[in-house]
């Protein structure tokens, strides 16, 4: 069973054919920088293009960064303003020969954990956190994704929680991990306070160094790291589109 999945990313766009029965990409995937500024028919244009070189015809999964109701983009993060209130689907749809399902960038993420990675067959209350330029969530109840969720902007100590604990800020302030770790236990306890999840799940590319930060934390909810890395955008937008509703 395969499907195809696309993670669009304010620096670069990629996409490849996913076995969708282990939640493994197939082959090599197809990485194009992003175009700059980010529009939107340029970035059509590149998602078409990963599309024909894999010779894909079926429906397929993208992930967008922003929030994603309906096929429209309600917020753009790292990309170029003029998305919000675009038709993604409807844009793609003109260019590729398949359907579009898309979603966003966090949620595929943890679609992907929740299927295949750290979260596989947890209950209860699942919170999955990308650490990159921003912190983007994802939460699942008894394994039923709650989409949009943009806990990356609670605020923490009068300002954003991304702002201080973003994998950005600890490389724009050059902060060591164990400083690092105290501002993202600090945002994990406003977290709590509110959510009381029952399991964590730590990804984007900082959770490779999982080892370095995540014993620091103090939290009472158990903290993991993902397991699919920079792969889980394109399985969970793969999967995502395998499983909607025609």
């Amino acid at each position: 069973m395969q499907g195809f999945g696309v993670d669009i990313g304010g620096s670069g766009i990629k996409g490849c054919l996913v076995d969708l029965e282990i939640g493994q990409l197939i082959g090599e995937r197809l990485r194009i920088e992003t175009p700059q500024p980010s529009l939107p028919d340029p970035v059509y244009g590149v998602v078409a293009k990963i599309v024909e070189s894999f010779g894909w015809s079926g429906r397929i999964g993208v992930t967008f960064p922003g929030v994603m109701k309906h096929g429209v983009a309600h917020t753009a993060a790292n990309v170029d303003k003029s998305w919000i209130g675009t038709d993604v689907d409807a844009g793609l749809e003109q260019l590729i020969p398949g359907s579009v399902v898309t979603l966003n960038d966090a949620d595929a993420a943890g679609i992907a954990e929740m299927r295949y990675g750290a979260g596989r067959d947890q209950g209860g209350v699942v919170l999955m956190l990308t650490f990159g330029t921003g912190i983007g969530s994802a939460l699942f109840v008894d394994g039923h994704l709650v989409p949009n969720t943009e806990f990356g902007h609670i605020q923490v100590d009068g300002e954003d929680g991304e702002r201080r604990a973003s994998a950005a800020a600890r490389e724009r302030e050059d902060l060591d991990y164990p400083t690092w770790a105290h501002r993202v236990d600090r945002y994990l306890d406003v977290l709590e306070a509110g959510l009381w999840p029952d399991l964590i799940i730590v990804g984007g590319g900082v959770s490779k160094k999982a080892a370095k930060w995540v014993p620091l934390l103090t939290t009472r909810t158990p903290v993991v790291p993902a397991q699919l890395q920079n792969d889980a955008g394109i399985v969970g937008a793969a999967l995502a589109a395998h499983e909607r509703d025609n």
